[in-house]
């Protein structure tokens, strides 16, 4: 199996299961991946994990083998499908955290910046080297790159497809926190922090930064004002309230 998805507590795994290719992506593994995030998302879990098998890679990219002799047609479907893929992770009704363990290129990298958060091992290295191919991304990277690390890092990153180490993925924003140990138990222990909070105000949450993204401000003041409006009539928001009055630790119900 390429894929393996699987549930460790309340939380869903998803491993890229490729080691002996640096858990490289082709075409059929893209389908798999779709394949286990339309099914993952009717599970009953508060996040998904994602990550590679191995030491070495999360993901080292796409398979070039496939990409040679293409036609543009056939190249064509082939970015769009990858980039439906990665916007069905993006559009989970709950957070997904990629765990970098190694290298992150090209489309793993693309893989990663779809997931609500990134977090890396010390030894992670990640960068968007198409541009040495002749190629520039297209499974999203030119789109979500600079609205993660803005548009004048993206593009140098982009332009030169240089590889960056951990450290400055952290420093520029790029992944949130820099990680030690086991890359699952420390995005399980990364995901409690988050996950003991109702699932619907997260929801929510995660929807208004998104959004924020797309539209000019007054637009997306529009936004939050429309969720914060529609979270504001859930029972976890009338408990969370009761209990900060009270004085007690909230009983969130996911309601």
């Amino acid at each position: 199996m390429t894929i393996e998805l699987s549930r460790k507590d309340e939380y869903a795994v998803l491993v890229l299961n490729r080691p002996e290719a640096l858990n490289a992506l082709s075409f059929a593994i893209l389908g798999e991946i779709g394949a286990a995030l339309q099914e993952v998302r009717n599970w009953p879990v508060r996040a998904l994990i994602v990550t590679g098998a191995g030491e070495r890679a999360f993901c080292a990219g796409a398979d070039i083998k496939e990409l040679r002799n293409r036609g543009l047609a056939d190249q064509k479907r082939g970015a769009e499908f990858g980039q439906a893929v990665f916007e069905a992770l993006t559009r989970l009704p709950f957070a997904s955290i990629a765990a970098i363990n190694g290298f992150a290129f090209g489309g793993g990298l693309e893989f990663a910046l779809a997931c609500t958060f990134r977090l890396a091992t010390r030894n992670a290295k990640m960068g968007l080297p198409e541009i040495k191919l002749g190629l520039i991304p297209g499974y999203g990277g030119t789109q979500r790159l600079p609205r993660v690390v803005g548009e004048a890092r993206a593009l140098e990153l982009i332009m030169t497809g240089r590889t960056i180490r951990a450290d400055e993925a952290e420093r520029i924003g790029l992944v949130h926190r820099l990680i030690d140990g086991d890359p699952l138990e420390a995005a399980l222990a990364f995901a409690r922090e988050f996950t003991i909070y109702s699932l619907p105000a997260l929801g929510f949450a995660r929807e208004a930064v998104m959004r924020a993204l797309d539209n000019p401000i007054h637009e997306g003041l529009k936004v939050e004002a429309d969720l914060s409006t529609l979270v504001f009539r859930t029972h976890d928001a009338e408990e969370g309230m009761a209990a900060f009055a009270e004085k007690r630790k909230p009983d969130f119900h996911d309601e």
